[in-house]
């Protein structure tokens, strides 16, 4: 499929000056990744935007000429657009217009592959369009689809509100059905394993390091929204203590409400989580921000309350002598070298012995399969025989919750 020629348009506002420059960038990067290519990109600055065409009448004529000489198939706004604002300037500049929240439901669109990724997209999506159905009807069934069209967008939406709003119960429905699936899945997964959730700004990074620590030969790409759907893969630590890693959707600036409703269930996976790995892009120069988008996202999502590690990335692109992290604790790391897995290691065990409970209990000889049980279910740190008692004593570190500690704990009371 051949490229959409695409112009950007951003408005620098007394608001929105500081983010602003990322934000573009971001804008290019997301449009790369939607198989869109930039022709050229559009600035204003201004108090605030034009209420009916966010650019203002003499801009607008602007992008009407940039539209021609470039030959562009798609304008894409760094803003949510209004119905109205969306039908005025598409009709004025005579091709299609989305903003930045249609464009990031596009690329989730893409990347979407489970059946519960694809409804939640599908549904957001849906409740995105349904108010801005009027006028859109000659470019969302467009020959070959496109940008902004992907999903369910192909489909004459505009002409049965009614249908739209019952698909939209439907998937509602069935989400409730998969989320109730997903729930008790989880529930039969923790069964005693402690749970290791990868969050972070996407490109960060997570996808790279579940592929170290797991062999997961997840895909991996140096694009927004790389991955989509969580995965979950168990990880041996050098101890033989098992745990679950899940790596799940990046957060990204301006996520759409949309997608954070409809996405509840996928990224209920972190709020489970015995501990988040928060992965970081060290090396990218808007870092600081990129930090606080995460951190508000799961103060949103009631992240917060879970111990939280944060790995440093890409530290191959950086001068590490002149590198200040700015949350704690962390571990600078490039995932791509041959030390990473074991400096990353090293600090989750760490977290590991700090967020579990020590324990100690002696075994016979004869109790090998239980020895055994314990390296695999808890961190053991040491393991010695006490030739005059001809027993293991047994130290490490495991889940309050552990029954296997429990019971044996009870035995030695006994």
């Amino acid at each position: 499929m051949e490229q959409e020629k695409v112009i950007l348009v951003g408005v620098e506002t007394e608001e929105t000056w500081k983010n602003f420059g990322e934000s573009m960038q971001e804008l290019k990067g997301l449009t790369k990744t939607a198989k869109g290519e930039v022709c050229f990109s559009l600035i204003q600055k201004r108090p605030q935007v034009d209420r009916q065409t966010i650019i203002g009448k003499g801009k607008l004529t602007e992008l009407k000429n940039l539209v021609e000489s470039y030959e562009a198939d798609l304008v894409i706004f760094n803003h949510e657009l209004t119905p109205r604002q969306s039908q005025t300037i598409g009709d004025f500049v005579a091709v299609p217009v989305i903003d930045r929240v249609q464009l990031i439901l596009d690329i989730f669109a893409l990347r979407a592959r489970s059946k519960a990724g694809k409804l939640q997209v599908e549904l957001a999506q849906l409740e995105y369009l349904l108010p801005r159905l009027v006028g859109q009807g000659k470019y969302l069934s467009r020959l070959g689809g496109g940008i902004g069209t992907r999903g369910p967008g192909e489909t004459k939406l505009e002409t049965d509100r009614r249908h739209i709003r019952n698909k939209i119960t439907a998937i509602k429905r069935e989400l409730k059905d998969v989320a109730a699936h997903r729930e008790r899945t989880r529930q039969r997964r923790k069964n005693n394993r402690f749970q290791i959730g990868l969050i972070g700004y996407t490109n960060a990074g997570k996808s790279t390091i579940m592929n170290v620590l797991t062999e997961a030969k997840t895909y991996e790409q140096d694009e927004l929204f790389a991955t989509l759907d969580p995965l979950t893969k168990r990880w041996k630590l050098p101890e033989g203590f098992e745990v679950t890693l899940t790596d799940t959707v990046g957060f990204i600036q301006d996520l759409p409400t949309q997608l954070i409703d409809a996405f509840h269930s996928t990224l209920e996976e972190s709020r489970d989580m015995d501990l988040l790995v928060h992965v970081v892009d060290a090396s990218s120069p808007d870092r600081p921000q990129q930090e606080q988008t995460v951190l508000d996202l799961m103060k949103e999502l009631d992240f917060d309350k879970t111990p939280i590690l944060t790995v440093y990335n890409k530290a191959d692109k950086i001068d590490t002598t002149q590198f200040v992290p700015t949350l704690f604790p962390n571990v600078l790391i490039s995932a791509k070298s041959s030390r990473s897995k074991a400096e990353l290691t090293a600090a989750v065990r760490l977290q590991l012995m700090e967020h579990l409970e020590p324990y100690n209990v002696s075994l016979k000889q004869s109790e090998g399969k239980l020895l055994a049980q314990l390296k695999s279910e808890t961190l053991l740190v040491r393991e010695e025989f006490l030739p005059e008692t001809e027993k293991y004593l047994v130290k490490g570190f495991a889940l309050p919750e552990a029954s296997l500690i429990r019971r044996m704990e009870d035995e030695l009371d006994r």
